[in-house]
């Protein structure tokens, strides 16, 4: 079973797909990148790594797998496993092996696994469809050519409109002389019309006011008792489902196919100081339990690297899906 597949699908969902047994591939959002010398633009996308200290199995693929090839979890785990020896011999034979649309996996000369990713490949679902351009170099001297012609044009205008106006200055003083006695008739009496209408509109406001006031006090009369109490039912199940929409970001300290198991490390992890969380059963019969959840990708990130600074260095984050 070429189990690269499986892992490919979930990195597009998830910042973490762990292989039991051999590592977890990780993923990190990059912004848009320009390189200024070759003038290419590049979209966001996910940047993949590789942790093999991360071998612990979290459920999450063996589930997908089981799910996609309609068998059961214990055979997709033993899959996995068989995957993994498949794997490992062919690194020592070979020193490297090349998993599809992921990247390449190599030994050093020290025996240690170096990651190369596949940059053909972009695991971010939001920049479906972007790829990368090249943009033609925009020159400046071009448009500052464009901007003396301009103001050459300009000036040229100006100084004809000035020589005309010479030849025309006695009407011009005449229809000044007109326009200036209209602006002090103007000035005059507009401002008495205007006060006119402010009167006026004051003597209207005051009848209005009284009359609101008559209709505020009548209705007070029927007023016989006061109004009974409402008692709103507040559904703990919905309060925790918008907490979760609002709150996409979480930091996973497990995920347990017992209940009972999930509960216990709930309650250490609220002992320890977290604001712990514990969610109901998931699509693939697991309880996770969370360190706490945050609304945007920045908060989450602060708070699993102090995590994993001080408490579970393979603490990491799951995005739900909105």
């Amino acid at each position: 079973m070429k189990i690269e597949n499986y892992i490919a699908q979930l990195l597009y969902r998830y910042q973490c797909v762990t292989v039991p047994g051999f590592g977890a591939f990780l993923t990190e959002i990059q912004s848009a990148q320009l390189n200024e010398s070759t003038n290419s633009f590049f979209p966001p996308k996910k940047m993949i790594s590789f942790n093999s200290r991360l071998k612990n199995n979290d459920g999450l693929l063996a589930n997908h797998i089981a799910n996609a090839e309609k068998t059961s979890y214990g055979f997709a785990v033993s899959a996995i496993a068989f995957e993994v020896v498949n794997w490992k011999k062919t690194l020592e034979e070979n020193g490297v092996i090349s998993l599809k649309n992921i990247g390449e996996i190599r030994l050093n000369a020290e025996n240690n696994i170096i990651f190369t990713p596949n940059d053909q490949t972009n695991y971010l679902a939001s920049s479906f469809g972007l790829s990368p351009f090249v943009s033609p170099l925009v020159k400046k001297e071009i448009f500052e050519k464009k901007i003396e012609a301009i103001s050459e044009r300009e000036t040229i205008t100006l100084h004809a409109n000035e020589e005309e106006g010479k030849s025309s200055n006695p009407f011009l003083r005449y229809a000044a002389i007109l326009v200036l006695g209209l602006g002090i008739t103007g000035s005059i009496g507009y401002p008495l019309y205007q006060n006119q209408i402010a009167t006026k509109t004051l003597i209207v406001e005051s009848a209005v006011q009284k009359k609101v006031q008559n209709k505020i006090q009548e209705a007070t009369f029927f007023i016989q008792s006061p109004l009974p109490a409402v008692t709103l039912s507040v559904d703990s199940a919905k309060v925790e489902e918008i907490e979760v929409k609002t709150m996409p970001y979480h930091i996973m300290a497990g995920a347990f196919r017992s209940e009972q198991n999930a509960r216990k490390a709930y309650n250490q992890l609220v002992k320890d100081g977290f604001k712990a969380r514990m969610l109901g059963e998931n699509k693939h019969g697991l309880f996770p339990v969370l360190y706490g959840s945050y609304p945007t990708m920045a908060e989450a990130e602060k708070a699993r690297k102090e995590i994993q600074k001080g408490e579970n260095p393979d603490a990491w984050i799951l995005v739900e899906n909105l």
